[in-house]
């Protein structure tokens, strides 16, 4: 081809390649200047800035923008043409050689428009399989600590950036788990002014989130999970040939994605953890309701002189109800039920201490004031302030036609005379463990043949019924004087039907225990 060909004919023989490399507008420009005797020119375009650059001819230099009144030559269309010329041009804009370059400048911007689109999907396509390859990686961890790390590794390579931090949602802040190329920020409130700058349509040069100190080009994005932001990602300084620069819309949408992913990888962490953290509890609670099995009595000791039965119902799989026998000095047979603040697993390990430290007491001393001050300084002692016992203990001599007792802040105990009279016995004392210092009273009441003693925990006269009122001592009272002539093991199999009727379906809302004695 040659400029000597016909004008138009350079547009239709130029191939694609020619548009998209220049060459094909170069030649055209080389026209025109040999048309008027120009030793250069340039096709400029209406930009932001001014008029920007699209093409010169013979290897001119002329500035990539010039300013909005700088002397150029109208062009159809937005194109205008800055010469090097000796003597000014003035060209109507309708002659056909400036018709020839305005064409050729059309189909020079439209092919590299087309080449930018072509690309950008070429990128997106890239960038896609590098996330969804990055989000598989990631989706492969379940240890969180493991997890973050992978995170961040994973975002500073997919952007080629210089630097990068991560953070985890920690309470009312986000906290720094992890950080590449350089120190950041230790933590972020949740409500901090910049997290605005992380959403949606915000742009890379909005970000207010000063995360990284020092770094030129930061760009920091959510990790959200069903509209709750979990963390924050922040990279910084692309890396190009020439150095450091800032990152595209395109490396937004795309730190985003992986932002989404890595949102998922999260939870499934956490959900994982969770899991892990719930089976270790169960394997807990099935030892410390093992341990605490071992501890309550399958069957009380009975006598030709003394029947006894216990019973108890915990909330859950262990409780805070104890109840047991220990034999005394001279034939004697001490009785105890007990209900330790709280449920679960804190009251279970109290319930332990109890029993061991009662066991060792009374294999020392008899049942009195002192062992009962002994054991609350031992509680108050072993325990966290906020914990204490209700106990009641009482002891029978079968050669004796009384019975002694002792009531650190229990429900009073009841004896339900052979004539349906009732009396009872009240507490003597605070509360285990309420106090350091605690004084106690030792009592003996009469206990005769047919009499009938009944300990229980609150869990019985607190039960409630679907109209929120509670069993009462007054309906274990009148449930007891009906029976108290009825074998033992019937009264609490009965007893226990009575309170499950009551509660009508309402939920156990706490441990149930009672011990009956009787004198035959």
């Amino acid at each position: 081809m040659t400029v000597n060909a016909q004008p138009w004919s350079l547009l239709e023989t130029a191939s694609d390649r020619d548009w998209e490399s220049g060459t094909a507008l170069g030649r055209v420009l080389d026209l025109w200047c040999d048309s008027l005797g120009v030793r250069a020119a340039a096709v400029f375009v209406e930009g932001r800035d001014g008029w920007e650059l699209v093409q010169g001819s013979r290897a001119a230099r002329f500035e990539p923008v010039l300013a909005g009144g700088a002397d150029l030559l109208q062009l159809p269309g937005r194109f205008r043409l800055a010469v090097d010329s000796e003597q000014p041009l003035r060209q109507p804009p309708d002659a056909p050689i400036a018709l020839l370059l305005s064409a050729a400048a059309r189909l020079h911007r439209l092919h590299e428009r087309l080449k930018e689109q072509e690309f950008a999907e070429n990128y997106k396509v890239v960038t896609l399989e590098a996330v969804y390859d990055v989000g598989l990686a990631v989706a492969s961890t379940l240890d969180l600590e493991q997890l973050c790390e992978e995170i961040l590794l994973r975002a500073v390579s997919l952007l080629d950036a210089r630097r990068g931090a991560f953070y985890l949602a920690d309470g009312g802040s986000y906290t720094l788990r992890g950080t590449i190329g350089g120190e950041a920020r230790p933590s972020l409130p949740h409500d901090d002014p910049g997290m605005q700058s992380l959403e949606p349509g915000a742009g890379t040069e909005r970000c207010g989130l000063d995360l990284l100190p020092g770094a030129r080009f930061p760009l920091t994005v959510a990790i959200a999970y069903k509209g709750q932001t979990k963390g924050l990602l922040a990279v910084a300084d692309k890396e190009s040939r020439t150095g450091v620069g800032p990152f595209s819309e395109a490396d937004r949408r795309a730190l985003e994605l992986f932002a989404t992913q890595a949102a998922i990888a999260l939870e499934n962490a956490n959900l994982h953890r969770q899991a892990l953290e719930k089976e270790r509890l169960e394997r807990e609670m099935q030892l410390a309701a093992e341990i605490q099995r071992g501890i309550l009595p399958t069957t009380m000791p009975s006598t030709s002189a003394l029947e006894i039965v216990g019973w108890n119902r915990p909330t859950r799989q262990v409780g805070g109800d104890y109840y047991g026998s220990i034999s005394l000095d001279g034939g004697a047979l001490g009785v105890v039920v007990a209900d330790v603040t709280g449920k679960g697993m804190p009251a279970a390990l109290l319930v332990s201490t109890l029993h061991s430290a009662l066991h060792l007491l009374l294999e020392k001393r008899e049942p009195n004031a002192d062992l009962l001050a002994t054991l609350n300084q031992h509680i108050a002692e072993s325990s966290s302030s906020n914990k204490f016992i209700t106990l009641i203990l009482v002891d029978v001599d079968p050669l004796a036609d009384a019975l002694g007792y002792l009531n650190a802040g229990h429900n009073p105990g009841l004896v339900i005379r052979s004539d349906g009279s009732v009396d009872q016995l009240p507490a003597s004392g605070l509360p285990l463990g309420l106090l350091r210092t605690a004084s106690y009273q030792y009592r003996r009441v009469p206990f005769v043949p047919g009499d009938l003693v009944c300990l229980y925990s609150d869990g019985i006269t607190e039960c409630t019924s679907p109209a929120d009122e509670e069993f009462g001592e007054g309906r274990l009272i009148e449930f007891l004087r009906e029976r108290r002539t009825e074998p033992l093991s019937n009264i609490v199999q009965e007893l226990d039907e009575a309170v499950t009727r009551y509660a009508a379906g309402q939920p156990q809302g706490d441990d149930q225990t009672v011990v009956l004695l009787r004198r035959t």
